[in-house]
C-alpha cells in the first residue's frame, strides 16, 4: 500500500480527520445527531439578510420582499422577545412573523 506524506494536503486531510475522529463519529452513537450540518446551513440561509444597501429580507419571489419592512421586523422583535415564551419564540422568525401580520390584515 503507497504511504502518503504527512506534509501533502492529503495527509494533512487525514490527520485532520484523525484527530477529530471522536467528534466526526459522535453520530453513530446519538442518533439524533445528523451526519452532516447541511440541515443547519440550510436553516440558517433562510434568514440571511440581503447585501448592505437592500432593505429586503430573504425571500423566494421580489414581490414577497418588496412587502417586508425588516425594519418593523426587527423593532417588533425587540420590543416584544424579552417577554415572549421561549417555547414560542419560533413565532417572531421572519417568515412566521410576516405570515402572522397577513393572517391579521
Amino acid at each position: 500500500m503507497p504511504e502518503v506524506s504527512k506534509n501533502s494536503q492529503t495527509g494533512k486531510t487525514i490527520e485532520y480527520s484523525l484527530k477529530r475522529w471522536a467528534a466526526l463519529t459522535h453520530f453513530l452513537d446519538d442518533g439524533r445527531l445528523c451526519m452532516s450540518n447541511n440541515a443547519a446551513e440550510r436553516e440558517l440561509r433562510t434568514v440571511a439578510v440581503r447585501p448592505a444597501g437592500s432593505s429586503r429580507l430573504h425571500a423566494h419571489r421580489h414581490s414577497q420582499a418588496q412587502r417586508r419592512d425588516p425594519r418593523a421586523w426587527l423593532a417588533d422583535v425587540l420590543t416584544r422577545m424579552l417577554d415572549y415564551p421561549a417555547k414560542r419564540i419560533g413565532d417572531l422568525l421572519p417568515w412566521n412573523w410576516y405570515a402572522e401580520r397577513r393572517v391579521a390584515a
